[in-house]
This record gives structure tokens, C-alpha cells and sequence, in this order.
């Protein structure tokens, strides 16, 4: 009977709440090309439909926790820019099996890729380039002996190297990303294969493969101001709550308490299960709406 107890799906409500606009802050930087028209689905729909990922962190000195955005920056960057006072978020704990940490790859594309690559990444100050062969580089990253690798469409490898620290490492991660971020054409992909990521991209050039990380280095860098360069940290959250489509008028509202809100929240969500209008998914999901 216990084994058979422990085969059933540990179905759980997500945590939802409604948390303030100025306690929330990113871990990563924001991609701009992705937030403006974000605001603009927003504006147009009236409606939050898929809610930031947040965990709580606390420094010891605030009474009010605070929130790190693990995925949604962009919906918490515009609900800043909007001047809300609240936003919804799922809150989560950082750790295994609610949130797995791995990483996003950016896959270059377009003729002059190379080139633009190339001549950025050599006026990156402290940062130095070593040609490597593939097992080699793909050993240096997995000991976190490089900072990144750039996998080029003629077989050769690129180890990317400099810092000491996380924060100096931090900071040439992100000048790296800046080299192309606006400037050369991207895709994120989940493979660190050159080869595969072509595959389904025909068009890639040259592959950036960056570290895998752990989740006390993105709330260090987070707690401290710092960010992580947008798209690169990919966090797989178990029940993830999606289409919420709570009106943004709750959001906007500046008169109404943020404990009123909440227990506006819970009386919504109470609403829905006994309408039988929630829907838990075990398995893998596309959606076709986003």
C-alpha cells in the first residue's frame, strides 16, 4: 500500500499572492526586445496571464521579505515600468524537484556572426580567448575553469577566460552577451551541440555555451544588485501556474490594501476549484497561445 501511495502525482496548489511591485527584483538582466512587446500584450489583453516566478530571500535586516524573480523578468520589469503598486507571482522554494536549474545556450546566427563575434569579444577588457578542441573545452566548463565556450561552424572551439570572483566573472559574462545581444541575431536552444542546434536551425553560425550554475550563485549575485545576462538561466518549475488571466485592474489599483487583495486572491482560487476549472498536467505540455 506505501509503495503504491508513493506511485500517485503529489498534486499541489501553487503558491499565489499578491506581493509589492518594489519588493520584487530580478536575477538577470531583462531582454528589451522581448518586454516592449510584452507591455504591449499586456496593455491590449487587460489581463496577467501567467504570473513571475519568485522566491523569497531575506538579508536579516528587512521586516518585509523580498522576492527574486527566477523566471518572468520581463513581466516583473513592466509592471514596474507601469508604476503598479502589486503584482501576482507563484512563489516557490529554491531547491529540487520544485525548481530545476539549467541553462540556456545562444545560437548564433547570420552570415557575419563570426566576424561581429570575433572583433567584440577582442575588446572585452581581462578577457582572454584560448582555441581549444571540443572534449577539452567541454571539461574546462564543466569544472568552471572558463567562462563560456563558442563553438564556430568550422569545428573549432573558442574557451572564453578571465575573473577570479564571481561578481568579476559575472561582469565579463555579461560583456560577452553584450557583444552580440544587439547586434547579431539569436536563438536560445537547450543543446550545447553545434551540430544539433543546426539541425533545427540551419541558419546558426557559431554556438555560446555557457556554465551551469547553482541556485546560491544566482540569489548571491541577485541579493547584491547584480544581474546575470538576460537568457541564460533556465529554471523548470514544477506546477507552474499558467493562464491565470487575472485582470490588471487588480494590479493598477492603488487604494485597495495589499491584505484585501490577497484575500480577493484566495476567494478566486477557491472559486475555481469548486467550479472544477483547474487543470493539473503531470506530463509534459505545449501550449499554442503564449
Amino acid at each position: 500500500m506505501a509503495r503504491a501511495m508513493s506511485d500517485q502525482p503529489d498534486f499541489r496548489l501553487p503558491d499565489l499572492r499578491f506581493v509589492p511591485v518594489d519588493d520584487v527584483f530580478p536575477h538577470e538582466f531583462n531582454d528589451l526586445q522581448r518586454t516592449e512587446p510584452l507591455v504591449r500584450r499586456l496593455r491590449e489583453s487587460g489581463v496577467l496571464k501567467n504570473p513571475p516566478i519568485v522566491t523569497q530571500v531575506g538579508d536579516g535586516h528587512r521586516v518585509e521579505p523580498r522576492y527574486v524573480v527566477l523566471d518572468g523578468a520581463n513581466r516583473s520589469t513592466a509592471a514596474k515600468a507601469a508604476g503598479w503598486p502589486h503584482i501576482v507571482v507563484q512563489l516557490v522554494r529554491y531547491e529540487e524537484p520544485t525548481v530545476q536549474l539549467s541553462t540556456w545556450y545562444h545560437a548564433l546566427t547570420g552570415g557575419a556572426a563570426r566576424a561581429r563575434l570575433e572583433q567584440g569579444l577582442a575588446e572585452v577588457q581581462g578577457l582572454t580567448q584560448v582555441s581549444a578542441d571540443k572534449l577539452h573545452a567541454r571539461a574546462m566548463l564543466s569544472r568552471r575553469e572558463t567562462l563560456a565556450c563558442v563553438a564556430l561552424s568550422d569545428g573549432d572551439v573558442i574557451m572564453l577566460q578571465g575573473g577570479r570572483t564571481l561578481h568579476e566573472r559575472n561582469m565579463l559574462m555579461n560583456a560577452i552577451v553584450r557583444v552580440y545581444q544587439d547586434r547579431i541575431p539569436y536563438i536560445r536552444v537547450t543543446t550545447d551541440s553545434l551540430t544539433q542546434a543546426r539541425r533545427e536551425h540551419p541558419e546558426v553560425t557559431a554556438l555560446v555555451i555557457f556554465p551551469r550554475f547553482d541556485p546560491s550563485e544566482v540569489i548571491e549575485l541577485a541579493s547584491t544588485g547584480e544581474h546575470l545576462p538576460a537568457g541564460i538561466t533556465r529554471h523548470l518549475i514544477q506546477w507552474r501556474a499558467l493562464r491565470l488571466n487575472i485582470p490588471l485592474s487588480h494590479c493598477e489599483d492603488m487604494t485597495t490594501p495589499l491584505e484585501a487583495k490577497n484575500a480577493w486572491l484566495r476567494a478566486w482560487m477557491e472559486e475555481r476549484l469548486q467550479a472544477r476549472q483547474v487543470r493539473f498536467y503531470q506530463e509534459p505540455t505545449v501550449l499554442f497561445d503564449e
